[in-house]
């Protein structure tokens, strides 16, 4: 089945990109710029931002995720 319509593994994808979007930019933050012409480095920009303002939601998800993966699957 597709990520596109297993919405579990939709949020496993969006949490995953919020993480990797928030590190990259801790050590290269020229790479993502919000007034970037290209749609993705729009999107990575703004997933990176939401990972630095929501980092204590974001990390209490990505447990929430760790122990359903290990336990429930």
């Amino acid at each position: 089945m597709s990520v596109l319509f297993n919405v579990e593994s939709l949020i496993y994808v969006l949490v995953l990109l919020i993480c990797t979007a928030t590190y990259v930019r801790q050590y290269r933050p020229t790479l993502f710029h919000r007034d970037s012409v290209e749609f993705y480095k729009k999107f990575l920009y703004k997933c990176s931002v939401v990972g630095d303002r929501l980092s204590l939601w974001v990390s209490v998800l990505c447990i929430i995720l760790a122990f359903r993966i290990l336990f429930v699957n």
